[in-house]
């Protein structure tokens, strides 16, 4: 069964807004360094690729389901409390349902996208890829801001209006859920193996690109795209998606990482305008409270 959840306003979260540390990181144009981290991950819970499987356009048209999805994502976050398409998305996963395959002779378990495990999960992935990017590729955390990230991340996922009690009361609670997911519960499930199959076999050619273009392109793209999609998800992922990866490919991968969290390199970003450093939903949102706060004074 599936439970929906009404949206009052709640005590143990903190809001989203300019001020938040989510707006700060997730349209942050810098999220590609992560790769597709928090796509791999969600279907990795073997109920969630099920539903993607059985009932997405990812294998046909991978690029029409991933240009359909992250506008009204982005925007729940980019909204306010009382403008945001978190319900609108919830709803697309109404009709997200069926049977997963039988294992050993036993009956066949049913999924539903909105069983709030399942849909919390998929949630999870974003926040974690929050906190993973910032960490990563923009400055150590604080204690206090991973706590602060995970606060807000409570209010967004509340915007959705799905049963949160799937949801992990604290930042310390949400670390002992991830660590539990990742050692016992996520597996290699097919979806997920397909998403990352170009790591090995590299990207076929983009439609409107020409295999002229491509023939130069491809030498440099694949091996970078390679990089940065295994060296962004955590060991245990790549353990259970076979995913090539050496320990001299780490040491690369964390000196390209504090490239990026260096000084020099953060002072000039800051310095970049907005246009450059931001995705187009964060730019709307910004740019939406700034004309508000402008209207009532």
């Amino acid at each position: 069964m599936t439970e929906l959840a009404e949206q009052p306003q709640h005590a143990d979260s903190l809001p989203l807004g300019p001020e938040s540390l989510v707006w700060k990181y997730f349209g942050d144009n810098r999220m590609y360094l992560i790769g597709p981290r928090p796509a791999v991950l969600q279907n990795m819970l073997a109920e969630l690729g099920q539903g993607v499987l059985d009932h997405s356009v990812f294998f046909a048209d991978t690029a029409a389901r991933v240009k359909r999805s992250i506008p009204p994502i982005m925007m729940t976050v980019y909204g306010s409390d009382d403008d945001n398409p978190g319900q609108k998305v919830r709803d697309f996963h109404k009709n997200i349902k069926g049977e997963m395959p039988s294992q050993d002779g036993q009956p066949a378990a049913r999924y539903h996208a909105l069983d709030p495990e399942t849909y919390y999960w998929a949630h999870a992935t974003f926040v974690e890829q929050v906190l993973y990017f910032a960490d990563t590729f923009v400055k150590r955390l604080s204690d206090d801001e991973k706590e602060r990230i995970y606060l807000e991340s409570k209010a967004w996922y509340r915007r959705y209006g799905v049963s949160d009690r799937a949801m992990p009361a604290t930042y310390a609670e949400f670390v002992q859920y991830w660590d539990r997911m990742m050692d016992e519960i996520v597996v290699g499930h097919k979806t997920a193996q397909y998403g990352v199959g170009y790591v090995t076999k590299g990207f076929p050619k983009p439609k409107g690109v020409s295999p002229l273009a491509w023939k130069f392109i491809a030498p440099v793209f694949n091996p970078m795209a390679a990089f940065l999609t295994t060296g962004g998800l955590p060991p245990r992922a790549r353990v259970l998606l076979d995913l090539p990866w050496t320990e001299r490919q780490e040491r690369n991968y964390q000196r390209f990482a504090a490239f990026w969290r260096s000084g020099p390199v953060n002072w000039l970003w800051d310095r970049l305008p907005m246009s450059v450093r931001y995705n187009k939903f964060a730019q709307q949102g910004y740019a939406s409270q700034r004309a508000g706060q402008h209207a009532g004074a």
